[in-house]
This record gives C-alpha cells, structure tokens and sequence, in this order.
C-alpha cells in the first residue's frame, strides 16, 4: 500500500458523516473546514499539497496550490495524524445534506474523477489534482463547469453528493444525465454534453438544455438532488427585497408575514 490504510465507520443515514479510525502515525487529508470532531492525540496541520510526493519541491507544491486556488478550491488543505499510542477518531461532514461516498480506489483502477467540490477526504498518499475538460462543450455547459478533482491512489477516499446517490455500473452502455446529477466516475468513462433535441422541449421541458453523456466501461456516481438545484429551491422562497415571503398557500405566508410585521 502507498496510501495510508485507514479504517472508517459512516454514520447517519440523510445528512451523514464519516469517522475515519487512525492507527498511531496514521494520516488523513481533508478539505478545510470539514472536520466535526476528533478525539485527544490527533493533531493537525494546514499544509500547502495533499503530502502525496514526499520529494516533492517547494514550486511544485506552489504550482498544484495555484491550480486549486484557481478553481475556488482552498489554498491548504488539512493533514489530521494520531501522534498517540493508541487508536484515534477524528469525523468529517459536507458542508450541505447528503450522502457520503466511500470509494475504495484500490478497486476503481486507482483513479477516479469528481466533480468540483465534491472532494471530502483521503487517506495520506491519495494525490488529489484538478483535471480540465478537453472538450469545450463539457467544459462550458457540463454543470460544474470545466473543472474535475482527480483522486489517484490505493487507499481509501471519501466524497459527498446531496440527497442519496445511486451507483451506475457501465459496461458499453451510456447513460444520459442531468450534468449537475453527476458526482462522479471511473477510469474508462468518457463524459460530454449534448444538447437536448426539439425546441420545444429545450425551452418548455424543464430538464435544460444540455444533457451530460456517460459511456464506456466502468462506474459512475448521481446525486439525486445537487446542491444548485437545493439553493434555488430555497431562493424561491426567501423573502424578496421590500416586500414579503412566498408561502406554502397564499393565506398561510400572508399569516406568515403578518406574525413577522411584513
């Protein structure tokens, strides 16, 4: 093993959480801000690279640091090690409700691609790196834009997706998804876009324009309600500027605004 062999337990059912067991000098690498808690003899650091290449230098770390900063991702990320003599636990959460995906990369070909920020955490040794589409037509209409984290490893790695996530084996098929339902796939899937036929169902359909496009040979991750899709939801509703909310019924948001002095 290359990467730090780590034992997990994912807890919660709807807006989950991962606890991941540290053997004494064991390490676990981490989005920043996504640590819940951890027990006594766990330290932490925020360092500039995921640790991956131990040789590697100062403006390489820069330049990998520059790709994520580029991308919205944080500069650092977090490295939580068991500095005592026994087993530790340290737990991880998404910063939204949803699920957690445990992807054992040792069985994904050591290599998968996620969407952006879909990335919670990793054992040490996993090389977490920003993989830009080749494809224009991914890159602008592919819902997260041109940007994918690629996981490279033997261990264990951990994302998110919101609502439940449903796995899609391929085995030459390909499968049409709405592109912000994808949380990620394996090597030997290829992933464009394509655009949604007849005019009237691209403006009356409700579904888009575009459509991404699963094929090939391997595995292939949805979320059944992706974050952009929940923010707009809640939008909808929020009170709108100098005037008053939107409720479930007219009468029940005009109570509603009342009670709150709209």
């Amino acid at each position: 093993m290359r990467c730090h062999e780590i034992d997990y337990e994912i807890i919660g059912e709807s807006m989950q959480m991962v606890e991941v067991e540290l053997d004494p000098n064991e390490t676990v690498i981490a989005e920043a801000g996504a640590m819940n808690y951890m027990q006594d003899g766990i330290s932490f650091e925020a360092k500039m690279g995921d640790g991956a290449d131990v040789d590697q230098g100062f403006m390489s770390k820069l330049f990998s640091a520059g790709k994520r900063l580029i991308s919205g991702e944080s500069l650092f990320m977090t490295h939580f090690t068991n500095e005592g003599s026994g087993k530790k636990r340290v737990a991880f959460a998404a910063p939204f409700p949803g699920s957690i995906l445990a992807l054992d990369m040792s069985t994904l070909g050591e290599s998968v691609y996620l969407q952006k920020d879909s990335f919670l955490c990793a054992a040490l040794g996993t090389k977490v790196d920003i993989a830009f589409q080749r494809k224009l037509g991914a890159g602008f209409f592919g819902g997260e834009g041109f940007i994918l984290e690629h996981l490279q490893g033997d261990g264990m790695a951990f994302a998110h997706a919101g609502g439940t996530i449903v796995e899609k084996q391929l085995n030459g098929e390909t499968l049409k998804v709405d592109t912000g339902c994808v949380v990620g796939f394996s090597e030997g899937i290829e992933f464009d876009i394509e655009r949604v036929k007849g005019l009237k169902s691209m403006f009356f359909g409700g579904e888009g324009l575009f459509l991404a496009t699963l094929s090939g040979h391997g595995t292939v991750w949805i979320q059944s309600l992706p974050f952009s899709r929940l923010a707009d939801r809640v939008l909808e509703c929020a009170p709108k500027q100098g005037g008053s909310r939107q409720g479930e019924g007219s009468v029940l948001g005009q109570v509603g605004d009342i009670i709150d002095g709209d």
